[in-house]
């Protein structure tokens, strides 16, 4: 019975569950089981939340895996069943005189004497290949722990609708509550774990209200893991605390974009509509007689539509309609594009509309990760100015340095298990950490070199006659000092493109090209590039300007309405995607996927190419669908060097890439002696790479 087989009767049973979830219980039931567990039953409880009210499928599912697995679930019940009993061919003696006469035996018997000169029976290399299963089946486990921490809890989440997973969070008895109470945070010891990964250990985790924190880190060290702790009040918030995050795009519908800003605020439209209905109720009891019962009903319904009045008057609900529109527009959406269709956005304006969401909504704490991945300048400039007025608290997740410039008030910094704060903003940060970490190293060496200079007193004088008492005081007074820890290093990366070999110019020309869509919207109108060798070329503009459609009629992935593109016959190209993440599978680990795209190496190739771009050690036997963004950013530069290109075509490749990674990025890049086109936000990345811009326009700019 092969994984492929368990996997079809799933899709069959549960059409639309995702291939990630469908995959890693197939693997499960057929590979990846202990024997101590019980399969069925896991199964069970795994695809019960899939099947909803459908009971009756998820039944005829289970006895149909039943009956595909009998023969190895039998196999697996006769390897834990344990040692056999054997049949004793002869009566034995335990009487208390037969066990003291067998140890008045042993007494004075030298059982080593009694073993020496035989030789162990035991195969080393038998020993060692079950001790390499072990292990192995044991970091299997760990990484099947981690797949399941990032794939079916958020698989469980997507089935509750954004309201419900809202008002869980966030009761509307909580907005009552949270009155006269402060709204600062302060923990002094937390843990959080993904997986069988340890996060954070009895970390201090301090967020004052009105301040705005900027947590900062290494990709892959639980930035984000930290942000959904928070967000679920698995990390113990105080209650009356409101809390938001902003992870991901929202799902398109028919809803108009405006109407689903005004929607996200879940408290102001269930007071809007408990409104209604009470004021439905009283219209039917106005006609009613002067019955006390009736009297009685429209006193008790007025007091609880003045109580609504008076939530929906503290919430400010009467200019919803203005400031949702405020928004939308202040992140580029037009008075047109407000009222279109949620479902009519690209991936792209689906971040900013959620954004808009979580800004309307106001909680006392608003959590943003890597907010500045999807937004143009224009967009970007305008949520700096807005994030500056903020009235709650800020924990935002971001790499851009410009960013925490203009709106930290406070650095986080999450590293080695614990949160380090610092006041100010990134440059202050910066700043205050070097000079920090100079001051601990030259104490360290101060330390050291002291430590050595009583050790040396100590090597030459305490043999000597004279000298033997100071040399005992120098001594104690070594033992006394305490442990020495040396300071952290500070860690520093460098990407490693291969150098590209010389090929006879024109490489890639566009000429007079134009492309739409439509012939009714024309998107690039008579463009005109040449790229060589030595090109470093930033292309900057609006979302939707057209910029990745210029990336995509190089690539030859779009053919141009009129003009053309002249390509070397010999020319190889390097195409990294705003979003990789979808060229990546989930289900395969980065040394896996590499070999699938490049066969023919051994594993320790790929692992050591991997590590040109610091995804080393266990994270290469990872499943890539539990990497962070920047860890799958490196994942699909490592593809990209194995391609050998010649020309690198980049669209936003600084998303998710952590301040070291983007150095390491732009010193590479630098180095390079191939020709580079980049579609970047980031102002300080296209300064330090390009020396041409390219406005929206596709003119030369300077």
């Amino acid at each position: 019975m092969s994984s492929e087989d368990i996997a079809e009767e799933i899709r069959t049973s549960f059409p639309g569950t995702e291939e990630v979830i469908v995959q890693y219980l197939a693997g499960y039931l057929v590979d990846d089981a202990g024997e101590e567990e019980d399969v069925l039953q896991v199964a069970h409880h795994i695809l019960s939340s899939l099947a909803g009210d459908r009971e009756d499928v998820l039944e005829k599912l289970m006895l149909k895996l039943g009956d595909l697995l009998e023969e190895q679930l039998k196999i697996r019940l006769k390897n834990r069943s344990g040692p056999k009993l054997m049949k004793l061919d002869k009566v034995m003696d335990m009487s208390k005189a037969q066990i003291s006469s067998t140890i008045a035996l042993g007494e004075g018997v030298d059982l080593e004497s009694i073993n020496k000169g035989k030789a162990s029976r035991v195969d080393v290399k038998k020993l060692e290949k079950q001790e390499a299963k072990l292990k192995a089946k044991i970091e299997k486990r760990s990484r099947r722990d981690l797949y399941e921490g990032s794939k079916l809890l958020d698989a469980h989440r997507k089935q509750q609708s954004y309201e419900e997973m809202f008002m869980k969070i966030n009761p509307l008895e909580s907005s009552a509550a949270s009155r006269q109470k402060s709204k600062d945070i302060h923990l002094p010891s937390i843990d959080v774990s993904f997986g069988s990964n340890r996060i954070l250990s009895g970390a201090t985790l301090t967020l004052a209200h009105g301040r705005r924190y900027g947590l900062i880190g290494r990709n892959g060290i639980g930035k984000s893991t930290l942000l959904r702790h928070i967000a679920m009040r698995e990390v113990q918030i105080p209650a009356h605390i409101s809390i938001l995050f902003v992870e991901q795009e929202i799902v398109g519908d028919d809803t108009p974009a405006i109407e689903s800003v005004l929607k996200a605020d879940v408290w102001r439209d269930h007071l809007l509509k408990e409104e209604a209905t009470l004021n439905a109720k009283l219209a039917e009891l106005e006609v009613e007689g002067d019955e006390k019962r009736f009297e009685d009903a429209r006193e008790e319904l007025s007091l609880r539509l003045a109580e609504t009045h008076a939530r929906l008057s503290d919430m400010d609900a009467a200019s919803g309609p203005a400031r949702a529109a405020a928004l939308l527009a202040g992140l580029g959406f037009d008075e047109n594009d407000q009222h279109k269709p949620t479902r009519s956005f690209s991936g792209g304006w689906r971040m900013r509309l959620a954004l808009a969401r979580a800004l309307f909504v106001k909680p006392a704490l608003l959590l943003l990760d890597e907010p500045s991945n999807h937004i143009d300048l224009n967009a970007l400039a305008w949520l700096e100015d807005y994030l500056q007025t903020w009235p709650g608290t800020l924990l935002v997740v971001s790499h851009d340095r410009a960013f925490l410039d203009a709106i930290a008030t406070d650095i986080v910094h999450q590293h080695s298990g614990r949160l380090d704060y610092y006041k100010g903003n990134f440059t202050q940060f910066y700043s205050t950490k070097s000079e920090r970490d100079r001051n601990l190293r030259k104490e360290y060496d101060t330390q050291m070199e002291y430590r050595k200079h009583l050790q040396a007193f100590i090597d030459r004088w305490r043999y000597n006659a004279n000298r033997a008492a100071q040399a005992q005081m120098k001594i104690k007074v070594l033992e006394k000092l305490p442990d020495l820890q040396p300071p952290e290093e500070e860690e520093t990366e460098q990407f490693k493109f291969p150098e590209t070999e010389k090929i006879s110019p024109p490489l890639l020309q566009m000429s007079e090209v134009t492309f739409g869509y439509t012939p009714e919207k024309l998107i690039l109108k008579g463009v005109n590039i040449d790229v060589g060798l030595d090109s470093r070329i930033a292309m900057v503009g609006a979302n939707g300007a057209g910029k990745s459609t210029l990336i995509k009629i190089l690539t030859g992935e779009l053919n141009p309405m009129a003009g053309h593109v002249n390509r070397n016959g010999r020319l190889r190209i390097g195409y990294f995607a705003q979003h990789h993440v979808d060229t990546l599978n989930p289900t395969m680990t980065p040394v896996q996927f590499l070999a699938s795209k490049f066969p023919g190496r051994t594993e320790q190739d790929y692992r050591g190419h991997l590590g040109n771009f610091q995804i080393s050690g266990m994270t290469g036997m990872q499943l890539i669908g539990t990497l962070s963004g920047g860890q799958k950013s490196r994942v699909a530069f490592a593809i990209l060097s194995l391609q050998q290109p010649h020309i690198l075509l980049l669209d936003e490749p600084t998303n998710h890439l952590d301040i070291e990674g983007l150095d390491a990025l732009m010193v590479a890049l630098q180095k390079w002696n191939g020709g580079v086109i980049i579609i970047s936000h980031d102002e300080r990345f296209i300064t330090t790479v390009a020396k041409e811009v390219r406005t929206d326009s596709f003119t030369l700019g300077s």
